[in-house]
């Protein structure tokens, strides 16, 4: 579904024809169950916030703005309601995040899973927290890239078709975001300075 697809849905829903959100859900239904199960871990979970985010963004597409694509912001949406039950159930998923070093090596940034490691309950959580918010410090475009590309597992081209993006940009604005995202985690002492890799001066 183009973006213009999705507005003219959203403009028929919002105009009464409440049988027309089934387009959006049926468009979007995939990525967002992989991206609660890959946050949860538990299909059955994954499917109780995937119907959550559908009946939320029923609910508040009257304020879907338009600043990104629907579908972009319905990812959000339901990364937020992982976020909020991870921390209701004090339970902690992998978050897949890569970057590459000035040399080409690509390193993975993946946290340990310590969920049967009691004594690290509070650590874990101020961890995930942190990396929680340290994406929200993102600009709105590296923030939505990251999200999409790391936690739904879209392809480039995948993503470019969702971001009406080049394909060549989508992997230059990804690797932007990770590099942000890794230099605000050692600013707050989440990760040591040794992960540091590039200057952020240097990353638009």
């Amino acid at each position: 579904m183009t973006v213009d697809d999705e507005l003219v849905v959203i403009r028929r829903v919002l105009g009464g024809d409440k049988n027309a959100f089934d387009e959006l859900v049926l468009s979007n239904q995939k990525n967002v169950y992989n991206l609660a199960l890959k946050m949860t871990g538990n299909e059955e979970d994954a499917l109780d916030i995937s119907q959550e985010a559908f009946f939320k963004a029923y609910r508040q597409l009257d304020g879907f703005r338009g600043d990104s694509r629907f579908s972009v912001w319905l990812y959000r949406l339901t990364y937020n309601l992982c976020i909020d039950f991870l921390r209701k159930k004090s339970r902690v998923t992998m978050i897949p995040l890569t970057y590459q070093d000035d040399g080409g090596e690509v390193h993975d940034l993946e946290l340990p899973d310590l969920r049967n490691l009691p004594e690290e309950k509070i650590l874990r959580q101020e961890t995930r927290k942190a990396i929680a918010d340290s994406i929200g410090e993102l600009g709105q475009s590296h923030r939505e890239i990251l999200v999409t590309r790391e936690i739904t597992g879209m392809s480039y081209g995948e993503m470019a078709e969702t971001l009406n993006l080049r394909e060549g940009t989508v992997k230059s604005r990804l690797a932007r975001a990770r590099r942000n995202l890794v230099n605000i985690l050692v600013e707050r002492g989440t990760f040591p300075e040794s992960f540091r890799h590039i200057d952020r001066k240097e990353v638009e």
